[in-house]
Order: structure tokens, then sequence, then C-alpha cells
């Protein structure tokens, strides 16, 4: 195991050597994933492990390549998602956001009442994103160029 990943229900420990990893915990927050394929992956993201159910996003950067998993509303389903020059992954306790701070192109899945929702925003020049806590299921991101002081 090179990497030990969590949410607010389960975790995941990767090895990214072997492409290999195990999932445990909540079943609606992600703890099956003997069905995916982690060859490749470089990072993985869980939304913030304050509530539950959660969900993971395993992505391989170089690629493009993700697999979603977990709570279906809270960011488990991102076949709709492009990851293609994705440089950062945020999340929020029912939420993600995929940025590209190359081009400022950012999507955002899961609740849209905890930020899932970010279409139609530009985020080009953005340096920094920071992410609330969600409380009663919502929560949100902002996006901050700190060169302009431009949320």
């Amino acid at each position: 195991v090179t990497d030990v990943y969590s949410n607010g229900g389960a975790f995941v420990a990767l090895n990214k050597n072997s492409g290999r990893a195990q999932c445990w915990g909540d079943p609606d927050s992600g703890s099956s994933c003997s069905d995916l394929d982690f060859a490749g992956i470089t990072d993985v993201y869980g939304t913030k492990p304050y509530d539950d159910p959660g969900a993971f996003v395993a992505l391989d950067k170089k690629t493009g390549k993700a697999q979603c998993w977990g709570s279906q509303t809270n960011g488990g389903a991102c076949s709709d998602v492009d990851f293609t020059g994705v440089t950062d992954v945020y999340s929020t306790a029912f939420a993600f956001m995929a940025l590209n701070k190359n081009t400022g192109k950012a999507q955002c899945w899961g609740s849209s009442w905890s930020g899932g929702s970010c279409s139609g925003l530009d985020f080009a020049g953005v340096t920094d994103v920071y992410s609330t806590k969600a409380n009663e299921g919502c929560g949100a991101f902002v996006a901050l160029n700190k060169n302009t002081g431009k949320a």
C-alpha cells in the first residue's frame, strides 16, 4: 500500500505500483471497488470526511482517465465529466470540482446544493480553491485569483 484515502464513510488503500486497491466501510460511500481498474491512477480524492454518504474519484492525470464511485448523488457518478488536462480536484462533503488551471476550465458534479454545479463560471487565472464543510447537505466552493484579488 502506497496511499490511503477516506471520505465520510469509507476508505481506499491503494498500491500505485501494482495498480491494486482495497476499499472498505459504508457501502453507500464507496466501500466496494473490486470492479474498478486502478492501473496508472495518480490521485484519489474523497468527498470531505464530514458527512455520509460520500464518494471517491480515482484519476490518472497523465491520461485523463477517471473513475468515480460511492454515493451517486454526492459525486460518485462522473461519466459526463471530461478529466483531460485536469490539474486539481477539490471537494465539499457532497460534490467535486475538477479544474484545469492552465485553461481555466472547471467542471463540478454531485449535489447542486453542495457545489455540484458551476457551469457558466469563468475560472481563468484561478490560483486557489477553497471549500466549505457541508452542514445539512449544503456546501460551496470559492475560487480565488491571488494575483488580482478576485474571487
